[in-house]
C-alpha cells in the first residue's frame, strides 16, 4: 500500500470500536477544550470579523437535505464549510488550543501542530449537518487527529523551519480525514478526498502574530469540507497525494521519513504515545515552560514586580525564531513574545485570556516591566536539545540576589497531563469569558462533552453552547 492508500483506508475503515479507552479519553479532553475555545474566541477580533463574514452565507443553508450547520456559540445555521471555517479561526484565535509537540531529536519541540483547530472545526460543522451522534463525532475527530499528527511528524523538518505552519497545511489533511470518516467514503473516495485537500493545504509562518495565523486553521477546516463536497459530485484527484514526486510531502518539505506515518496510523495512537498538550496559558507554546518557571518563583517567594530588576531568561537557538516579537505593540504579536508572557506571569501569575488584549499590552506597569526581560538563547538550554523546551530562568532581584529555575516541559504537556478537572475548569473559565453566565449550563455541557460518545445528536450540544 502507498502511504496515500493507507491513511485513507485507515480514515475510512476506523470506527469506535478500534478506539481504545484511553485514547477516546485523551480526545474527549480535547474536545472539550476545543469547543470552549470556540465560543471564546467569538470575543476575539478575528473570531469577530470571521463570525460576521460568514454569516453572510446564512441564506444559502437550509432547504430539502441542506440543514446547514452552526457554529459553535452562535444560533446562525450555515453552509457546514463556513460554519467549519469560522469555528476554525475562533478555536485558534487565541492561540490557547491544544498542541502536537515533536519527540526527534531533530524537529522542534512544541513546533509542529495544532491539531484540534481544523479538525474540530470540520468535524463538528459536518456532523450537525448531517444530526450524527456524538460517538461518530468522536471517532471522526480522533482519527482526523491521528492523521494531522502524523503527517506533521513524518514531513522533513524543512516544511516547519523554512515557513509553512503545519496546522493550516497537516490539519487540511487531517480535517479531511475526518470528514471522509464521518460521511462513512469507501478508501478510493477517502483517497480523493485527501488528494484534493493536499492541492489546498497552506499557510506560512511569517504570518504569526496577526489574524492570518488564526485564518490558516480556519481555511484548513473549510478545505476539508469543500474537499468531501467535492468529491461526493464526482471530483477527481490524485490518488497518491501524500508520497508522488510532485506530492505534498515532496513539494511542501523536500520529503518525509516513512517509518514515521507508515504502519504507525494508531499504532501508537498519538494521544497517548507521545500525547498531545492542553495549554495551561494563551500564547505560544513556547512560552510555557518559562512562564511556569517563573510563576513558581513569584509565587512560591511572594514576588512583586517592584522586588525585581530584570528577568533572564535563556532557550535554545530556534525558540527565537517563532517568538519573534520582542516589544509587542497588540495582543497578537504579545502571544509570540517571551518577554511580555514574562512581564504579565511576573504581575498575574496566572495570565488568562483577559491578559491578552490590545490595554492590558498598553498598560504601563506590563510594559515598564517588559522592558526588564531579557531574552536570548543560552549554551545550556540549546544542549538540552531541540526536542525539548528546555527554558531556564533568572529573576535577579532589587536587592541583588537571583532565583533561578529550568523547565523543559509546560503544565499541560504528556509529562505534566491536566487531569479532567483541570481541563472543566479552563473551559469553564473560557465560556465565563465569552459571557455564558449561568455555571450550572457550563457544567452541564462539559459534562456531556467528556461523555460524548454517549451522546445521540450532536446538535443537541451546539444547542447548549448558544449564549
Amino acid at each position: 500500500m502507498t502511504v496515500t492508500a493507507e491513511t485513507a483506508t485507515f480514515a475510512s475503515r476506523t470506527r469506535a470500536a478500534d478506539i481504545p479507552g484511553d485514547v477516546a479519553a485523551a480526545a474527549k479532553r480535547s474536545v472539550v477544550d476545543g469547543f470552549g475555545l470556540a465560543v471564546a474566541g467569538l470575543r476575539s477580533e478575528p473570531g469577530r470579523l470571521a463570525t460576521g463574514y460568514a454569516a453572510e452565507f446564512a441564506a444559502a443553508a437550509g432547504g430539502p437535505g441542506q440543514p446547514g450547520a452552526r457554529q459553535p456559540g452562535t444560533r446562525t445555521r450555515l453552509p457546514a464549510r463556513f460554519a467549519a471555517f469560522a469555528a476554525g479561526v475562533c478555536i485558534h484565535a487565541d492561540d490557547f488550543d491544544d498542541t502536537q509537540l515533536a519527540v526527534s531529536a531533530d524537529r522542534v519541540y512544541g513546533l509542529l501542530t495544532h491539531p484540534t483547530a481544523p479538525v474540530l472545526a470540520a468535524a463538528a460543522a459536518v456532523a450537525d449537518a448531517c444530526d450524527l451522534s456524538g460517538a461518530d463525532l468522536l471517532t471522526g475527530y480522533t482519527v482526523g487527529v491521528e492523521v494531522a499528527t502524523k503527517v506533521a511528524e513524518a514531513i522533513n523538518p524543512r516544511h516547519y523551519q523554512d515557513g509553512f505552519h503545519s496546522t493550516g497545511t497537516a490539519g487540511t489533511i487531517g480535517a479531511a480525514a475526518a470528514v471522509a470518516n464521518l460521511l462513512g467514503l469507501d478508501p478510493a473516495a477517502t483517497a480523493r478526498v485527501l488528494g484534493l485537500a493536499a492541492s489546498q493545504a497552506a499557510g506560512l509562518r511569517e504570518n504569526f502574530g496577526t489574524m492570518t495565523k488564526p485564518f490558516h486553521a480556519g481555511r484548513a477546516a473549510e478545505s476539508a469540507v469543500v474537499s468531501a463536497d467535492l468529491v461526493g459530485r464526482g471530483w477527481t484527484a490524485a490518488p497518491d497525494i501524500l508520497e508522488a514526486d510532485r506530492g505534498f510531502f515532496r513539494a511542501a518539505g523536500g520529503g518525509f521519513d516513512p517509518s514515521l506515518i507508515s504502519g504507525q496510523l494508531g499504532a501508537p495512537w498519538t494521544f497517548v504515545k507521545p500525547g498531545v498538550s492542553i495549554k495551561p496559558y494563551p500564547s505560544g507554546s513556547l512560552t510555557h515552560p518559562a512562564m511556569c518557571a517563573l510563576a513558581d518563583i513569584v509565587t512560591g517567594q511572594d514576588i512583586k514586580p517592584a522586588d525585581i530588576a530584570r528577568i533572564c531568561v535563556g532557550t535554545n537557538r530556534h525558540m527565537p525564531t517563532a517568538l519573534i516579537h520582542h516589544r509587542p505593540a497588540n495582543a497578537l504579536q504579545a502571544k509570540f513574545s517571551m518577554e511580555y508572557c514574562l512581564a504579565v506571569t511576573a504581575i498575574e501569575r496566572t495570565p488568562g485570556l483577559a491578559d491578552f488584549t490590545d490595554e492590558r499590552v498598553d498598560r504601563p506597569d506590563v510594559q515598564d516591566l517588559l522592558q526588564r526581560v531579557e531574552f536570548a538563547v543560552d549554551p545550556e538550554a540549546d544542549a538540552a536539545g531541540y526536542n525539548t523546551m528546555c527554558s531556564i530562568v533568572r529573576v535577579i532581584l532589587a536587592s541583588g540576589a537571583t532565583v533561578e529555575e529550568r523547565r523543559e516541559f509546560a503544565v499541560g504537556s504528556p509529562q505534566y497531563p491536566m487531569s479532567a478537572a483541570q481541563v472543566r475548569d479552563k473551559f469553564d473559565r473560557n465560556l465565563a469569558w465569552a459571557g455564558h453566565t449561568e455555571p450550572a449550563r457550563r457544567d452541564e455541557v462539559a459534562e456531556r462533552l467528556l461523555g460524548l460518545e454517549g451522546e445521540p445528536a450532536v446538535r443537541a450540544l451546539i444547542d447548549l453552547l448558544e449564549p
